[in-house]
């Protein structure tokens, strides 16, 4: 787990630590943060995008593009 946190980008380690405190019960931020070595407030910002981030349900293509 910590390998594959170290090899992403900021932001992408934001959100990966925010879902995997949000497996965890009580506590999961605290435990999360000590394991990967981050900021509680990191992993509280993360799940702050993530409840943020619009998803994109129209898809890639055009209407119509057979």
């Amino acid at each position: 787990m910590k390998k594959f946190y170290d090899s992403l980008c900021e932001k992408n380690k934001r959100r990966y630590a925010a879902i995997e405190s949000e497996k965890l019960s009580h506590g999961g931020v605290n435990y999360i943060s000590a394991l990967l070595e981050c900021d509680p407030k990191t992993i509280r910002q993360g799940k702050k995008e993530l409840t943020e981030l619009e998803l994109d349900i129209t898809g890639i293509r055009q209407p119509g593009g057979g």
